[in-house]
């Protein structure tokens, strides 16, 4: 499940015209580097919980194998396009689902889990303007031994973003919004929910935000741990930011790409 409905204005330049998670890096929006990272551990179905500029998501996506490869395009009585060649490895299962222009991020949540399947014990959880070479699959098998309800990723960037506190277990004690320290992990924002914490903690009430009082109750409930990620990470949260993910993709050595198949 990727949050994908912010208007993203602090890349106001950009987001005019796109919703932030649309935004390209390289050939691609940074959507699709996310999507790419988890389909390598074999996750083929998404769910994007859309707002801000929906119709820019379905576009791409109804368009995606159009925008990949040649076709020839019949337009006579037997209407019909024939795609010539390869047209994209990518065999996944996209749910595009309306979550409201203004709902915040709980809310985004608790509207979308509908289309969880009933035999998903857990799902992913992300935000759709950062990436990572996180290990997808040692993030899942640390969520599963801890036996929490939600499992965040702890990262080391600059400390303009809530920061976590961490025991030796690894159980997250207490989180600090946007600390003037640059010390500490934040949430890097790659998560492992389980299936039940949308229904536990959660509502569809369009205000709800599921950093703060959802959140502060599964900490409160000691069901929050964190997976410890070294490596690289890096959001796009403003323009200097967005030329850097774009140099580093140009550069052909991009660290998100590190288990890409």
């Amino acid at each position: 499940m990727i949050l994908c409905g912010g208007q993203g204005t602090r890349l106001r330049d950009v987001t005019e015209l796109l919703p932030k998670p649309m935004v390209p890096v390289g050939p691609q929006p940074i959507v699709w580097h996310i999507m790419k990272g988890y389909a390598a551990l074999g996750v083929k179905r998404f769910i994007l919980c859309l707002g801000y500029k929906r119709e820019a998501f379905i576009d791409y996506f109804l368009n995606y194998h159009a925008r990949a490869t040649d076709m020839t395009v019949s337009l006579g009585k037997q209407n019909g396009i024939t795609f010539h060649g390869r047209h994209g490895e990518e065999d996944w299962d996209v749910t595009l689902t309306d979550t409201g222009d203004r709902t915040m991020t709980g809310g985004r949540i608790a509207r979308a889990a509908k289309y969880l399947k009933p035999e998903d014990k857990e799902f992913f959880l992300t935000y759709g303007d950062a990436v990572a070479d996180i290990d997808f699959s040692a993030l899942l098998a640390y969520h599963r031994k801890s036996d929490k309800l939600l499992t965040v990723s702890a990262v080391h960037p600059a400390g303009r973003y809530g920061e976590l506190a961490i025991d030796e277990s690894g159980m997250v004690t207490g989180f600090h919004e946007k600390p003037k320290t640059e010390r500490g992990f934040i949430n890097g924002g790659f998560m492992v929910a389980d299936r039940s914490m949308p229904e536990r903690y959660l509502s569809t009430d369009g205000s709800l935000i599921f950093e703060q009082e959802p959140m502060r109750n599964i900490l409160r409930d000691g069901k929050i741990g964190a997976f410890h990620h070294q490596g690289f990470w890096q959001c796009m949260d403003n323009a200097r930011e967005h030329q850097l993910l774009n140099e580093i993709w140009d550069s052909g050595k991009a660290p998100w790409t590190r288990y890409w198949r």
